[in-house]
């Protein structure tokens, strides 16, 4: 009796679902719940469960253009839901401008959990993170908040890696800015 095919990496899982397309379920166990962790950071929850559906029904779909020498499908999901994101981007700097009004953040678990320093330092953090480009703001978010690596946030986002790595050194501008704002400075120092 034989089972089910063993499947090794992303790139089989897709490889095979061409003929059983029902394997691609194992990919979204795989990714879906990584996916809307960083959809829900980035919009908020109400928006993460739509974007987290939508990313791998494009994923579903074009499964045939997969490049299957990319044995991780994680950047190229993330790449989607970046995309799909981006779609979404008026709402995201609503949101983080909010934070940094307010320093609530509802992803939070319970308020009982939240310190006061770390509420704190969520302000001056969501602003400079409003005031990114919406690039720069992917390329630091793919990486601080999804745990993808240079060469990963290049492929997710269809971009040369010296551009991904340009961007960090490119973007800290407004850190320093909105960190001086904190300290009561009018201009960043370095």
């Amino acid at each position: 009796m034989t089972g089910p095919p063993v499947v090794r990496d992303d790139a089989e899982v897709v490889a095979q679902s061409l003929e059983q397309p029902e394997l691609f379920a194992l990919l979204y166990d795989r990714h879906a719940p990584d996916i809307h962790r960083y959809a829900a950071r980035r919009l908020r929850e109400g928006a993460a469960e739509d974007i987290m559906a939508e990313t791998f029904l494009i994923a579903f779909r074009r499964r045939g253009r997969y490049d299957m020498s990319r044995p991780s499908a994680r950047p190229w999901l993330y790449g989607i839901a970046a995309k799909l994101i981006g779609g979404h981007r008026r709402s995201e700097e609503r949101a983080l401008r909010a934070l940094a009004r307010t320093g609530d953040d509802p992803l939070t678990e319970s308020w009982s959990e939240r310190g006061d320093d770390r509420i704190a330092a969520q302000a001056p953090l969501a602003g400079a993170l409003a005031a990114l480009s919406p690039g720069d703001r992917h390329v630091l978010l793919l990486v601080a908040w999804a745990d993808l690596n240079y060469q990963e946030v290049a492929e997710a986002l269809r971009i040369p890696l010296g551009t991904v790595r340009w961007r960090p050194s490119r973007g800290s501008r407004p850190w320093k800015y909105a960190a001086a704002r904190e300290a009561g400075s009018s201009s960043p120092s370095g």
